[in-house]
């Protein structure tokens, strides 16, 4: 590929924004050219404004260390840089909802880590390798908003993205009523050991928000677009879920354990077989980040565990184990996927690469 498109991450500070930045460097696609952060850190360079907070376990990318740091709030000056932004902006929902349609207003396409716009109806909330065909509400997006370039997409909660591959691989069996608890590290609250201490030897039983994500974002992500309403009609069939969240003394890695009923009759070897035979458009297209072989079933009793696991296809795959009959449900297993690699700037960095792949993203 000849041309790489330019990109700003905007919330470029925070732990979010920081593996969004790794991520980035040496990207065959995509160019980071540009830095934007609150009020607090512009005008900085990025190494001043980030400091002692630099929380990715490799160094800082020597490109970006004296890049200045622009406004975010100064959408205009932002976007005139570059082709599209990634956003993972720490702010009240209501002034990221605000700060994202500007941002898209402006011509600027926007792939988003934030939840603000999750449940808008006309935006994706895509996990490329389940339900890419959403982005072709992109079109009834632009009509409301008046842009012809300009949109935004969003990725998922990272607390789904361990077991709702599970649920498409298992798509015609028809999962019914699922039972999860999710167990979910410390980085998904943006903080490490060092700025958490309590968290150490600590479980804390509530995440807030968490729970109605967990519940809900799976029915938007397996639903339809309507064209006639211009919108993504969440799924209305038998599919309910309900959850637990519970913070756990773990950096990376969200674990799952799963209870499910099933609307058809299936085998444990009939399921097995679709979680390690499942395909996706992502791969078919090669994108950079898409891993070859999304999920991997691991026969060991002990498996998944985040210390052995985490890191699969690059922290970008699921890891799923222990699938068994139970005595209440049909079946019962236990799923594991990396929080800030599949669950935050990867998704939504393989977000902006299927974008490009399908031409909703495009150069000035």
């Amino acid at each position: 590929m000849d041309k790489q498109y330019k990109v700003g991450v905007v919330g470029a500070t925070g732990m979010v924004g920081q593996r969004f930045v790794t991520l980035l460097e040496n990207h065959p696609w995509f160019k980071l050219t540009t830095l934007a952060a609150s009020g607090r850190s512009a005008g900085k360079t990025y190494e001043e404004a980030v400091g002692s907070r630099w929380a990715m376990t490799t160094p800082m990318p020597e490109s970006v260390k004296k890049m200045v740091v622009l406004d975010a709030s100064k959408v205009e000056e932002v976007a005139s840089q570059v082709d599209f932004i990634f956003c993972a902006v720490n702010m009240p929902k209501d002034e990221i909802k605000a700060l994202e349609e500007a941002y898209a207003k402006a011509e600027c396409p926007v792939v988003s880590n934030n939840s603000a716009n999750r449940f808008t109806p006309d935006v994706p909330m895509v996990v490329p390798e389940i339900n890419p065909e959403h982005f072709a509400v992109i079109e009834h997006q632009r009509k409301r908003l008046g842009t012809t370039r300009g949109f935004i997409a969003v990725k998922p909660n990272c607390s789904i993205q361990a077991y709702t591959p599970a649920l498409a691989a298992w798509k015609e069996f028809e999962p019914r009523e699922v039972v999860v608890s999710t167990y979910q590290a410390i980085s998904g609250a943006g903080k490490t050991f060092k700025d958490w201490p309590e968290m150490v030897g600590n479980i804390i039983p509530f995440i807030s928000g968490e729970e109605a994500k967990s519940e809900k974002e799976p029915l938007k992500v397996f639903g339809h677009v309507d064209a006639g309403k211009g919108e993504i009609v969440p799924f209305d069939g038998g599919l309910k879920i309900t959850s637990q969240c519970i913070r756990v003394p773990v950096l990376n890695g969200h674990t799952a354990t799963v209870f499910l009923n099933f609307g058809k009759k299936t085998t444990k070897e009939e399921l097995i077989d679709r979680l390690v035979n499942y395909t996706s458009k992502a791969s078919e297209l090669g994108l950079p980040h898409a891993p070859k072989h999304f999920i991997q079933y691991l026969t060991e009793d002990d498996r998944p565990q985040v210390k052995l696991d985490v890191d699969y296809e690059g922290g970008m795959g699921v890891s799923i184990g222990r699938l068994r009959e139970d005595t209440l449900f049909d079946y019962k297993f236990a799923c594991m996927s990396h929080n800030t690699l599949r669950g935050a700037a990867g998704g939504a960095l393989e977000c902006a690469e299927m974008l490009k792949a399908l031409g909703y993203i495009s150069a000035k």
